[in-house]
């Protein structure tokens, strides 16, 4: 039995323009919606990953306490279970799929909330990498509806940097001979184990590799890792997914639409959650002095770096002390 439930909103038009007809959002909840309605928590989640992926902060006692809280895991379009190129019927599928931006995605998410919860305002809205992407629109897209934020390792608009470390990712994978324009016969193994060994110089840090923290995990060596953890990881995920999630990772931007018109100042001045910012101390997509430059820009918002070597992963489940660190914040933030 599927461990998820499904929204059919029907067919949305997109920013692109385009129509993506018969959109499905797949989506689980955790706790209890209480009768005034007020104790909604929106958990984002992260580049190809899935509300499963979300669980290591929910649960009974743990920050997202769901004693407490109505905790809501919508998963992002393209993950393969939501509305994705590789579940889409022709003629917008695969290569064809449109390309969905992040406001989308959290305009789907509030007719979720609205249309099947009766849910108008949310408690906290928070979320790891994009899952943060998708969080800080939340709150600038809705700024009196959202209470509280927490951003962890993420970016309310992607630096030119990250956009360029998401250029290599795709030249790495369209570069396979089997790639054919994304109508490939064949999953493209050559570009994935390509991209997979690409991303891992990214997702961790220099620290992480000098001290070999992989044999944690239990790989023996450093190509032991990249083999059976990396490629191993990409290999399960399909092609056109992850681009049609990098295209929106890539565009990210809280201000390119009709209300701020690209002015960013004006739309991260916009929101008045409660905010903690969390980017990991050495992180190489998200870096902290970007985070700060975002943090100057909000009302009510602190920039708090997870101090750990695990570069990006800080933010997940990687890692027991940081994700201990993060639920401390998100503890202090729901007291207030």
């Amino acid at each position: 039995m599927p461990d998820f439930s499904i929204f059919n909103a029907g067919p949305i038009v997109l920013q692109s323009g385009l129509t993506l007809r018969d959109t499905k959002i797949v989506y689980k909840t955790h706790g209890q919606l209480n009768t005034k309605k007020d104790n909604a928590i929106l958990f984002a989640t992260r580049f190809y990953g899935t509300h499963r992926d979300n669980e290591y902060l929910i649960g009974p006692g743990r920050a997202l306490d769901t004693n407490r809280y109505f905790i809501m895991v919508p998963d992002l379009i393209g993950n393969g279970l939501s509305s994705s190129p590789s579940n889409t019927p022709p003629p917008f599928d695969r290569a064809r799929f449109p390309d969905v931006t992040i406001l989308d995605n959290v305009r789907l998410q509030r007719r979720l909330l609205l249309e099947v919860f009766g849910v108008e305002r949310l408690a906290l809205a928070l979320g790891w990498s994009m899952g943060a992407q998708q969080a800080f629109q939340w709150a600038a897209i809705y700024p009196s509806d959202v209470e509280r934020l927490i951003a962890i390792a993420g970016s309310a608009r992607t630096s030119p940097h990250n956009f360029v470390f998401l250029e290599g990712m795709k030249a790495a994978l369209t570069a396979d001979v089997d790639w054919r324009g994304g109508w490939y016969i064949n999953p493209p193994q050559r570009g994935l184990r390509a991209m997979a060994r690409c991303w891992a110089g990214w997702a961790l840090s220099q620290a992480y590799y000098r001290q070999q923290c992989y044999k944690d995990w239990g790989y023996s060596s450093l190509e032991d890792f990249l083999v059976g953890f990396w490629e191993g990881l990409f290999l399960n995920r399909d092609a056109n997914n992850m681009l049609c999630q990098i295209w929106t990772w890539q565009h990210c931007d809280l201000s390119a639409n009709e209300i701020y018109f690209g002015d960013f100042e004006l739309a991260m001045g916009a929101i008045r959650a409660k905010t903690i910012v969390m980017p990991g101390a050495t992180d190489l997509y998200f870096p902290s002095e970007d985070s700060a430059i975002e943090v100057s820009l909000i009302k009510q918002a602190e920039l708090r770096p997870i101090p750990s070597i695990w570069g990006h992963y800080a933010g997940g489940a990687a890692n027991p002390l940081d994700v201990a660190f993060v639920e401390q914040a998100i503890r202090e933030l729901l007291s207030t």
